[in-house]
């Protein structure tokens, strides 16, 4: 389902008035973005849909309160996200059980299918933890999550052409850390205007 800024000011408009199939349209609208975005900092499936849930229903308990103040409701949605990533990883500190986060299609992986996906994984999550934790939210945003460089920019509080520095400079870490070499996939240094 896609919507547009419009609508989605007026469903957020009817669920304040308790509108329950208008936060359900919200919900089903954002779900799949924030849970990616949580899956993406957190690394497990079980505690990226549990913290999923606890933002919806911050979000409905707060919403007789929210006022947009500029802030697109997505862009809110997302500090909430964020903001759940950040006690829940100040309160645990759990690693991410590889095993957890390789897909399993139709058919059961072999064992050598198994043993590349970790190493990718491995070298995926290293490369990852050399990024500043600006540099890591922001790849997060942007590419897990989904949000365009504005978005990202409001939920993290920064200018936009800052999200951009920072996404260029994560991604050439990365290519770095992965032994990924030339520039061939047309990302360029970003420019502000």
């Amino acid at each position: 389902m896609t919507l547009d800024d419009a609508a989605i000011e007026r469903l957020v408009d009817e669920a304040r008035s308790a509108d329950a199939w208008a936060f359900g349209q919200l919900f089903d609208h954002f779900h799949l973005p924030i849970y990616r975005y949580i899956i993406s900092r957190v690394h497990s499936p079980a505690d990226a849909e549990d913290l999923t849930q606890l933002v919806f229903v911050k979000a409905l308990e707060a919403l007789p309160r929210y006022e947009s103040r500029g802030i697109p409701f997505g862009g809110w949605l997302f500090r909430l996200a964020r903001n759940a990533v950040v006690d829940f990883t100040r309160t645990r500190h759990e690693h991410a059980d590889l095993d957890t986060v390789i897909y399993r299609g139709s058919h059961e992986p072999g064992p050598e299918d198994v043993a590349m996906v970790r190493q990718d994984l491995d070298d995926v999550r290293i490369a990852l933890a050399t990024l500043t934790d600006d540099q890591r939210e922001a790849i997060a945003l942007r590419f897990f999550a989904g949000l365009s460089a504005r978005e990202a920019a409001e939920v993290m509080g920064r200018q936009e052409g800052t999200i951009r520095g920072l996404q260029f400079r994560a991604i050439a870490a990365l290519r770095r850390q992965l032994g990924m070499q030339g520039s061939d996939d047309g990302s360029e240094e970003p420019q502000d205007g």
